[in-house]
């Protein structure tokens, strides 16, 4: 089987002194699965496909380093993002399964541009341009974004919608 990771992480293990695990390699026991850790910080290298097609949660951060983030993140069937702004971060999206449709704009009231998407699709977002990506397909909508500087704090996982809005209360990015 192919795995996704690649590289040496530093982990700890309980009852044991910190130590390196040739990832996945010593993580053969249904971990390799889920990402459960941000990455961040150190060099990394993944198959960003396969990453992003296993998450089954809402928002995982994979990466966070201090000028760029990567989440993977799935849309359940008629979900969206919703509606939002980051307005100090560019954000770039890449659909990898599914399909939905994305609509920007410069403001909530005006979202003058509205494509359908795909796999290989990739939306990029100026910061203070307001979007949401809807998945309007008939099975999970995999896609990943990187944001530039990051928007989540390190180690973000939210497992659905409503703890992302949840956790998000008061940062003015949401409708």
């Amino acid at each position: 089987m192919n795995h996704p990771y690649y590289g040496n992480y530093s982990m700890y293990q309980y009852g044991y002194q910190p130590t390196y695990w040739a990832y996945p390699n010593q993580m053969e026991q249904g971990t390799r699965h889920h990402m459960r850790q941000d990455y961040g910080g150190e060099p990394f290298v993944i198959d960003i496909e396969e990453a992003t097609k296993r998450n089954n949660h809402y928002r995982t951060a994979l990466w966070t380093g201090a000028n760029l983030q990567v989440t993977v993140m799935s849309l359940d069937v008629g979900e969206d993002i919703g509606l939002e702004v980051h307005p100090h971060v560019d954000q770039f999206i890449c659909i990898e399964e599914g399909r939905g449709v994305t609509q920007m704009g410069p403001r909530r009231d005006y979202l003058n541009v509205q494509k359908n998407v795909s796999e290989d699709t990739a939306i990029m977002v100026p910061a203070g341009t307001w979007h949401n990506v809807t998945n309007t397909g008939n099975k999970p909508l995999k896609l990943y974004t990187i944001y530039a500087p990051p928007n989540h704090p390190f180690g973000t996982i939210h497992r659905t919608k409503a703890d992302a809005i949840a956790a998000e209360a008061g940062y003015g990015q949401r409708e």
